[in-house]
């Protein structure tokens, strides 16, 4: 089955012993991905020897490819119908439909297991919207990014306490929330914050709700997710979308696909199909229903993000 989950931080920054959180789409959803997460516990086949791996060849014959997720809203998920949908597996239906393979199967994991669980053979690729950063790039290697994303704040109405970047949350000595794993916990910490002092909550629901009740004064996530949550809300506001300080410089994430370090040869491929999506548009056509914008559209590569 799955194996224990990784010491690692979902989307952003340089690893710093989180993991990410996972978000279901509705209560009825925890079935369903257990359902299929006992379905997707066989194992693959292992990688051959031959340079740049065979695995593309195993997919086309088998026709089908495993797709790692995380069951994270609106990254990888199951929805309320039972269906895998999501910015990533939308995306790899379509590009591996290019590559001749015809079907997806989702296998349901933590975000923490995705990266072990790709080496040992549970799934063919990782399709959770991973940012590339490089302790990452050590252990897998990534596709170019399909999106790229910015942070941003939930704060009350009017957003009383001008809280808009991780500075402001220190020097304002604000009650600070952000969800379990998240990599805005190392964001927050390096801006001088006590990881103490965080208030962790399991997603941006929960983080929404203790911003409407008073328990925070904010809560710190990526800018797609804050916007999509507060759209409902009358007590709170998504802040404008920023990018948090790395080592004193502003930090745009970029988030990919991952493969097993061997496979080059399918990631190249799956590389050569994204760009043709992104050059003629049909990438942002499938990612926006999934609240994405232009903005979050990219051209930066996994070697830029990897270090190198």
């Amino acid at each position: 089955m799955v194996p224990p989950p990784e010491n690692g931080r979902h989307r952003s920054g340089p690893e710093h012993g989180h993991s990410r959180r996972s978000l279901l789409a509705g209560v009825s959803a925890i079935g369903v991905l257990g359902a299929l997460g006992a379905a997707g516990c066989t194992r693959v086949a292992s990688a051959s020897g031959r340079k740049g791996g065979a695995l593309l060849d195993r997919l086309r014959a088998q026709g089908v490819v495993r797709l790692g997720i995380a069951g994270e809203i609106p990254f990888g998920y199951i929805d309320r119908d039972g269906h895998l949908t999501g910015e990533a597996p939308e995306l790899a239906k379509a590009v591996f439909k290019r590559l001749g393979v015809d079907r997806v199967q989702p296998v349901p994991t933590e975000f923490g297991s995705l990266i072990p669980g790709l080496k040992s053979q549970q799934f063919d690729v990782v399709a959770a919207g991973m940012y590339v950063n490089a302790d990452r790039c050590e252990q897998v290697i990534f596709a170019d990014p399909d999106y790229r994303m910015l942070d941003s704040f939930i704060v009350r109405k009017g957003n009383p306490m001008g809280l808009r970047t991780y500075q402001d949350v220190v020097r304002k000595k604000a009650r600070f929330a952000t969800g379990t794993g998240y990599a805005e916990i190392q964001y927050a910490v390096d801006a001088g914050l006590e990881e103490s002092d965080i208030v962790i909550v399991p997603d941006q629901v929960a983080g929404l709700n203790a911003v409407e009740t008073g328990r925070a004064d904010v809560f710190a996530g990526t800018a797609l997710t804050t916007r999509e949550v507060v759209k409902k809300s009358a007590r709170a506001e998504a802040t404008e979308p920023f990018a948090p300080l790395v080592d004193g410089k502003p930090h745009v994430d970029g988030g990919a696909f991952a493969f097993r370090t061997g496979e080059t040869r399918l990631r190249d491929a799956f590389n050569t199909e994204l760009h043709k999506l992104r050059k003629s548009g049909e990438l942002f056509r499938i990612l926006r229903p999934f609240g994405f914008t232009r903005a979050e559209m990219t051209d930066m590569t996994a070697k830029e993000l990897c270090g190198g």
